[in-house]
């Protein structure tokens, strides 16, 4: 089951899809995509992951800023999430480390939260050296075939950036529609799609008008 939630800033979406996680799995691997550039961020991902401990669930947590498409394939080659404690640190491990020779058959995977996939892809366009929207066209269609494979349950946490003004800038713009098309091409994948509005979770997949 692969399960996309979406929604805007302070929407409830992460809180949401940690609990949506809970209800199916004993416990799951937490990857998170941000990066701590400034004090800010550094308060963010701290808060996040007080709130995850403190709800006394098992989190394995993994940090990945770029490479979410390769570490959910090593991932899907786990038979149980477990084996994540043979890699060099949890917290912020490194997905190339993991030895070919703890990959398993394909299914079945752990439980697997990723968090979330619009800081994940404004690392990939800002991380390009030339051309960032070949980039990130070409990393989402990665993203795209990862998610498709990924043998066990799955949930993944997005944002709706195109709903407020039209960004000031070119890379804002351009942000902006990367994002849409990567949601798109994620929530066709997936079999249940949540927007998240006020702390309220809406399936949208059961009221999709079909043409």
């Amino acid at each position: 089951m692969k399960a996309l939630v979406t929604g805007g800033a302070r929407s409830g979406k992460s809180g949401f899809a940690e609990r949506l996680c809970m209800t199916r799995a004993p416990r799951a691997c937490y990857i998170a995509t941000a990066q701590a550039y400034d004090t800010e961020m550094k308060e963010r991902i701290a808060l996040h992951r007080f709130q995850r401990e403190s709800a006394g669930y098992d989190w394995k947590t993994l940090e990945e800023a770029q490479a979410l498409p390769e570490l959910l394939r090593r991932l899907g080659g786990l038979p149980d999430i477990a084996q994540i404690e043979a890699w060099p640190a949890a917290q912020g491990s490194d997905p190339a480390s993991l030895h070919a020779s703890q990959v398993a058959q394909p299914s079945p995977a752990p439980m697997v939260l990723v968090d979330c996939l619009t800081l994940w892809l404004s690392n990939v366009l800002l991380a390009a050296d030339e051309d960032g929207e070949a980039a990130s066209r070409a990393a989402i269609d990665e993203l795209a075939a990862a998610v498709a494979q990924y043998p066990g349950p799955l949930v993944i946490v997005t944002n709706e950036v195109g709903d407020g003004i039209v960004p000031e800038y070119p890379l804002g713009r351009l942000y902006r529609d990367l994002s849409g098309i990567m949601n798109q091409r994620i929530a066709h994948l997936c079999d249940e799609v949540f927007l998240v509005t006020a702390g309220i979770p809406i399936e949208l997949k059961q009221l999709e008008h079909k043409l």
